[in-house]
């Protein structure tokens, strides 16, 4: 049999240790020829691939990043993008691929199954935790863990100078880092996406920080919004730490942390996940459960259909925010 895998979308620890468990399980139990397409999507409409073999996935599990590049390529916006990719396959003699990748990536491997029959298993990761169907993606353990040690650093900083302090972390839609680190670091203030805030509670918070004698730490996902509806331009955290400055006379600073999230070296959790995850996409190929997608449940790893791994986000649960809620101000 041949195998072949790919690496869609933004990059995250733990995806060469998927890589790795894909080549060493394939081609030492089954025997197959693994084939890795460079940069995603892009890699198969264009042809642009590199065998694969154990020699060629050794020492990569610690590393970040992946070896095969990524991109945000969709063939289905590429012009012939479909038919130049099953031409590809075809000349690659590939029976199946091993797509890793977010929603969008696997979101496009589930339509080249369904729609066109491309036999294809996928495998979830984001650092953004925001898969449905898995109770949990790696590389988000690796960016909570960045974003903690940021955090603690900072609380220093912050009391020795009597300043508050605004860490604006990843998530666009979802507040799965910032809620999670932020509960670790012991920040004052969370915010994120799922819940609009009110500026002048934050404001209260902050001075009733600074009257306990504490300087503040508020910990932002990029994509929270304050719940008058206001515009915010730029920077969340910027714009965060100019209005409390304003507001409260407190002087105010931003640490935006931004990709140094998601690069570097996997967690031990991150690599053992995405092992397991790699581990586990071969016997699906090996079954033909194609159209699937690897999960974790419990400590468990499943099958599920492709399709419940990207219809909708899996947000913060309003419960899960209010547990924090006791540490803020």
């Amino acid at each position: 049999m041949r195998v072949g895998v790919l690496t869609g979308g933004g990059d995250c620890p733990g995806l060469n240790a998927v890589i790795r468990a894909v080549v060493r399980k394939g081609v030492q139990e089954y025997g197959w020829s693994v084939t890795g397409f460079r940069d995603g999507w892009r890699g198969v409409v264009d042809g642009d691939a590199v065998p694969l073999d154990v020699p060629a996935v050794r020492g990569i599990l610690p590393r970040g990043g992946t070896v095969l590049g990524s991109s945000r390529t969709d063939p289905f916006a590429v012009p012939d993008g479909v038919r130049r990719l099953k031409e590809n396959l075809a000349k690659q003699r590939s029976d199946a691929l091993v797509v890793i990748g977010g929603r969008g990536t696997l979101g496009i491997a589930a339509r080249l199954h369904t729609e066109h029959g491309v036999p294809c298993v996928g495998v979830p990761k984001t650092i953004d935790n925001d898969l449905p169907a898995t109770d949990w993606t790696f590389g988000f353990d690796t960016a909570v863990g960045i974003a903690t040690e940021a955090i603690d650093r900072l609380h220093t900083t912050a009391d020795s100078h009597r300043r508050v302090l605004v860490v604006e972390v990843m998530g666009r839609h979802t507040g799965w880092i910032a809620l999670h680190a932020g509960l670790a670091g012991g920040a004052n203030v969370i915010l994120v996406p799922e819940q609009r805030f009110d500026l002048d509670q934050v404001c209260a918070w902050v001075a009733s920080r600074f009257e306990a004698a504490y300087a503040p730490i508020l910990v932002v996902a990029e994509g929270a919004r304050p719940s008058d509806g206001a515009p915010v331009p730029g920077s969340v955290g910027e714009w965060l730490a100019g209005e409390i400055a304003r507001r409260t006379g407190q002087e105010a600073r931003t640490t935006v942390l931004g990709h140094v999230q998601r690069g570097g070296s996997p967690s031990a959790f991150d690599r053992w996940l995405a092992t397991r995850f790699g581990l586990h996409a071969v016997d699906a190929v090996r079954d033909r459960a194609y159209g699937t997608t690897v999960a974790l449940r419990g400590t468990d790893v499943v099958r599920v259909p492709l399709a419940a791994a990207t219809d909708r986000l899996k947000t913060v649960d309003p419960a899960l925010y209010a547990e924090a809620g006791v540490f803020f101000g």
